[in-house]
Parts: structure tokens; sequence; C-alpha cells
């Protein structure tokens, strides 16, 4: 080994990284996945933003509230530990990613459509000393081989258009990432639903399933690695597979899960109302490895979906999850 990779990789395992979490079920999947990522090429998780060198703020942005409580854990970690390189990411910093770069301490904002580029651009940070940059930004020069998608190079801010987004962010998730006990597979993400007041489809893009089969892997693997317990989620779940080429449902999903692993336990999280058919529901009743709990994404007035959300399994009266 060169001297130079020496060099590269002592340095990436002196490079500490924390995620601040914001948001829904799929956001921390979102998390977990970049985690697990980033432990794999070699980076070390810190125990708190106050001591990490890297800071990954993951926001959410279906409220103004939330946007507001991004903007004060930025201001709150930046004052805590200056020294610390702060890549905003989420679907905040796809809806306004400017806001986010006038923030002090912000060196990076990543928008979901490029929020798959977080660890090339975690290398990108490692190879540089923080005293050989300026201003927030890392020299073109340190980039290596591995370069951005972006024609003209790193940037400040790297978004681009959400609707183009095909990938489907997803990484082996051990379970444990953010202290979490039970692991969370997300399944689905977007959204092709265009509600009036709802910004979701702009900031996550079009509905994309991960393929049946490497559900099916994913679950058998954490089953066999002895998590009792499994979430799936999503952006707007009731809509799995329905991308797909063969088109499958997400019952067919929970049936094979059911019939070809050995998870001793499913959860899954909000779903929309329509989506909660009476076949869905009499698959949940027929056994206790389904987790007799529906949490609907529902009307102000709970009365509404009562009829979506009985039939011999307790409804929900939980506030919905916000993407």
């Amino acid at each position: 080994m060169s001297k130079a990779a020496v060099f590269k990789l002592l340095w990436i395992l002196m490079t500490t990284f924390y995620i601040e979490q914001f948001g829904c079920r799929a956001t921390q999947a979102d998390a977990a996945a970049i985690e697990r990522q980033l432990r794999d090429r070699g980076f070390v998780a810190a125990t708190g933003s106050a001591c990490a060198d890297v800071v990954i703020v993951n926001t959410c942005t279906v409220t103004a509230a939330a946007d507001a409580q991004a903007r004060d854990a930025i201001r709150k970690l930046h004052a805590r530990n200056p020294a610390a390189r702060v890549i905003a990411t989420g679907c905040y910093a796809q809806r306004a990613p400017e806001e986010l770069a006038s923030l002090p301490g912000v060196s990076w904002v990543v928008g979901n459509s490029h929020k798959p580029e977080i660890p090339w651009l975690m290398d990108s940070i490692a190879k540089v000393p923080v005293n050989e940059s300026t201003n927030g930004f890392v020299p073109a020069s340190a980039l290596g081989e591995e370069q951005f998608s972006l024609l003209h190079g790193p940037a400040k801010i790297l978004t681009g258009n959400i609707f183009e987004q095909r990938e489907f962010l997803a990484a082996p998730v051990i379970g444990g990432e953010g202290n979490h006990t039970r692991p969370v597979v997300k399944i689905q993400d977007g959204c092709n639903s265009r509600c009036a007041y709802c910004v979701i489809p702009f900031v996550r893009g079009r509905s994309r399933s991960l393929q049946l089969i490497e559900v099916i892997d994913e679950i058998t693997r954490l089953s066999a690695s002895g998590y009792r317990e499994i979430v799936l989620s999503g952006i707007n779940l009731g809509t799995y597979g329905r991308d797909l080429s063969p088109r499958v449902e997400l019952i067919d999903l929970l049936q094979r899960i059911l019939d070809e692993t050995t998870a001793e336990r499913l959860r899954i999280s909000s779903i929309e109302p329509m989506d909660v058919t009476e076949e869905l529901i009499a698959l949940f009743a027929s056994t206790d490895r389904m987790a007799q709990h529906f949490t609907c994404r529902c009307s102000p007035d709970p009365i509404a979906c009562w009829p979506r959300c009985t039939a011999g399994i307790a409804p929900s009266t939980m506030p919905a999850e916000s993407s």
C-alpha cells in the first residue's frame, strides 16, 4: 500500500460523524442507510454532535414547525461545536436549500436528489484537513478519482430535479443505527399523488419500490441476526410495488414475507385509509406475526377513518407520521 493510500485510510479513521435525525420512519431509514455506508467506508460514529468532525442533519419539511426545528438544531450544534462541518440533507434541503446554506456552520446542503452521494462527499471531506480548506469548501484538487454527478464539480449546494431520481436509497440495515432496537426497512419512497396541501412529492419524487426479492433477502438476514420484530416503512407505503414490473401489491409482499421468512413479527408504518382493503385486514387478523395495529393517515376527525381501520384490528388514535 502506498504512503498516500495509508494516509487516506488513517485520515478517514480519524474522521468522526454524527447524524441528527428529524422526521418520519422513512427518513430514519435513510439515516440508517447513510450510517451503515459511512461505517463500511471506515468512518467512526461519534457519541454526539458536540464531539463529531462532521454532523449530518437529516431534515423534515412537512410543516413550518419542522423547518424551524431543523434551523434551531443547526444553530445550537454549531454553537456547541463550531469546528464541525455540517451537512444539511433531507426534505427541507431539497425544498429550500438556500435557507439552510445561509445558516452558520453549514458547509454543504445535499437535497434528496443527491442524498446517495453523501458517502462520496464524506470521502472528499476526509481527504483534506480542515485548515487546508477555504470558507467551508473542499478544493476540487482534493476530490481524487471519484467525481460527483454534477458536471461543475463540488458545490455548497447539491440538489437536482427530484422527479428524475430513480435510485432507491437502501443499504443493509443491521439494526441499532441511531440507537433504534427495531430495524426499520424502507421498502418504498416517493409519492405520485398531487394533494394540494402536501409538499412531499416535490421533495421525495415519484413513487419507487425496493424489489420484492431484495425485501425478502433483507428480512431473512435480519431475522437470522436475531431481530424479532421488523418495521416496514415508506412515504406512501400502500402503493408499494405498483411501479415494479411485474406489478405487485403490498399484500403480496407481506404474504411472501410470512411464507418465506422466519420473521417473528412484522409491523408496518402509517398507511393511507384507502389502501386498507378487506383482504389486508383479513391477513393481519389471520396471524399473530403481524402487529395487530394500523397507523392510518386520517382526516382530523378520526370517526371518518373508523370503517377502514376496524374489522377486529384496533384503529390508531395516534397522529399520522409526517414525511
